[in-house]
C-alpha cells in the first residue's frame, strides 16, 4: 500500500485551509503522508474532510458520484448521520491528525531479535478495505482493478486458481472478493461454500460469468453474494454493484 493518504477537503475557511495545508506539509515527513486530494490526483480519495456548514458540503454529499462508502469526517454544526467522525469549530487540529492516525497508521510489531519496530505488511489499516479478483484474465483483472479504485478499493489482489485464492485469503482478511465462475482448477461454488467456514470470510463476495442464467443468479443469491456480473463487463451493473459493498 501507498504511504500516502489522499484527503478530499470541502469547504473551510481560508485560515482553516492554511492550517490544513500546513498538517499536509508537516505530515510529509511521516507514516503516512496525508496529501490534498485533486481531481488529477494519481489515485481515489481515502478519507473526506468536509465542512458541514457550508452549501458546497450540501452539493457534495448530494451529489449521484459521493461515495457513500468513504470514510467521512465532519466539522460545523451541521449534522451528517452518517459521518466516522465530526468535530465542533474552533477545530482541534491535534484531535484530528490522531483520528486520522488511527485510521490510516501503519500497523507494526517489534521484531523480537533487533528490538526495532517493523513494518508488518500484511495488516490493513482499518480505513483500507482490499479486494481480491480470482480466476480472471489479465484484461479482465485491468478493468475491474480500475472500476475498483473508483469505488475507492485501491488495494487489489489477482490470483488464477482456487488453490491461489485459499493461500491468500488464509493470509489476509478481504472485503470484497471477484470470482470467475470458469474457473478451471475447481468448482467455483465449492470455493464460495468454502469462504463461510474461514476464521475471516470477505464482507462481500460478487461472481461473475460470460454465460449468466437464472440457475447462476439464484444459485450466487443462495450462496450468499451480493450479486452476478455479466462479461462483458457492464459499467453500470459493476458500480451498482460495488456501492452495496
Amino acid at each position: 500500500m501507498s504511504s500516502s493518504i489522499w484527503v478530499k477537503v470541502v469547504g473551510f475557511s481560508a485560515i482553516e485551509r492554511h492550517s490544513l495545508n500546513t498538517l499536509f506539509r508537516l505530515s510529509v515527513r511521516q507514516t503516512p503522508a496525508y496529501c490534498l486530494w485533486t481531481p488529477d490526483a494519481p489515485a481515489p480519495p481515502h478519507v473526506a474532510l468536509i465542512d458541514t456548514d457550508c452549501h458546497e458540503a450540501e452539493v457534495e454529499l448530494a451529489s449521484p458520484t459521493f461515495n457513500p462508502n468513504l470514510k467521512t469526517i465532519c466539522v460545523g454544526t451541521k449534522v451528517y448521520s452518517q459521518a466516522w467522525q465530526s468535530f465542533q469549530r474552533p477545530v482541534d487540529w491535534n484531535a484530528l491528525v490522531q483520528v486520522l492516525d488511527g485510521l490510516f497508521a501503519s500497523h507494526t510489531y517489534v521484531d523480537v531479535v533487533t528490538g526495532f519496530d517493523v513494518l508488518d505488511e500484511e495488516a490493513v489499516p482499518p480505513g483500507v478495505r482490499v479486494s481480491l479478483l480470482v480466476g480472471m484474465t489479465g484484461e479482465d483483472c485491468m478493468y475491474l482493478r480500475a472500476r475498483l479504485a473508483l469505488a475507492g478499493l485501491t488495494d487489489v489482489d489477482a490470483v488464477d486458481t482456487a488453490e491461489q485464492a485459499n493461500r491468500s485469503m488464509a493470509h489476509r482478511p478481504y472485503d470484497v472478493v471477484i470470482v470467475n465462475l470458469e474457473l478451471a482448477d475447481a468448482d467455483p461454488w465449492t470455493l464460495l461454500l468454502s469462504f463461510k467456514s474461514m476464521p475471516a470470510p470477505p464482507r462481500a463476495v460478487i461472481v461473475t460469468t460470460p454465460n449468466p442464467t437464472w440457475s447462476a443468479m439464484e444459485r450466487a443469491e443462495q450462496a450468499g453474494c451480493v450479486g452476478l456480473l455479466e462479461m462483458p463487463f457492464n459499467p453500470p451493473q459493476i458500480m451498482g454493484l460495488l456501492q452495496k459493498v
